[in-house]
């Protein structure tokens, strides 16, 4: 697994942003997580070595693992409009690699594509956030409209019982996880169970990534999950397929 995140710095979108992990890191070190900012690997995937047994290599080698990009900020953010055309650039000469980019912004999708998008690039998956109801309602009419090959929703953090069954035709993946943090808010697992059963009825694979840090299980009771934890207890209920 690669990770790319060309800039860093995001302004809170939604509910879902309450308890932001980057947030959380950037105030802990006493950095303004608000302001953006590019990052010393704004152009990772096309940066080579220049010395040493690897020299002329690409450090992000074509090993078949996805690139999961921008995960300290948001890919379709306002800030990042004048960067981003040369971010597509670099996903494009990359077609060795697979770029998974998730967004809250994804009305902001079809203003920041490049103009040779058509119906999207093949090494590209979008993913769609939606943390309650509200939010996929909102969004996730319009994703499933919108040009591209390659599309998942990511329920993280699931807020609430969530009905999305209207929206998973065409997607490749729903994954599903709790909040974590000292202040997370809980996940139920009824509601996970709910959606999982959803997916399976549509045939769209599904995976319970993390229970998060308050989370009520099979015997309805709440229990506090430290965050070590929280992925082995989530695969121990075997919900996902």
């Amino acid at each position: 697994m690669s990770s790319w995140n060309p800039w860093h710095g995001c302004r809170k979108f939604s509910p879902g942003c309450l308890n932001c992990y980057v947030y959380r890191i950037d105030c802990k070190f006493g950095r303004d997580p608000s302001r953006f900012s590019l990052t010393s690997s704004y152009l990772l995937p096309l940066e080579k070595f220049r010395g040493g047994k690897n020299r002329g290599a690409y450090k992000l080698r074509p090993d078949g693992a996805c690139v999961y990009t921008c995960f300290t900020s948001d890919f379709f953010l306002e800030d990042a409009d004048q960067y981003r055309p040369d971010a597509w650039k670099a996903i494009r000469a990359r077609g060795d690699l697979h770029f998974y980019i998730p967004t809250k912004r994804i009305h902001r999708f079809q203003d920041c594509i490049p103009p040779d998008w058509e119906d999207g690039y093949e090494n590209v998956t979008i993913c769609c956030t939606a943390e309650n109801q509200a939010a996929a309602d909102r969004r996730l009419p319009l994703f499933v409209s919108l040009p591209v090959k390659h599309r998942e929703v990511i329920v993280e953090p699931m807020l609430e019982r969530m009905e999305i069954g209207p929206w998973l035709s065409g997607l490749e993946r729903v994954i599903v996880g709790g909040e974590s943090g000292e202040n997370a808010r809980l996940c139920d697992l009824r509601w996970v169970i709910s959606l999982q059963r959803q997916c399976r009825a549509a045939n769209v694979p599904f995976r319970f990534k993390q229970t998060g840090a308050r989370f009520f299980n099979e015997k309805g009771i709440l229990v506090n999950v430290a965050r070590m934890n929280q992925q082995a207890l989530a695969a121990r209920y075997r919900l996902s397929f």
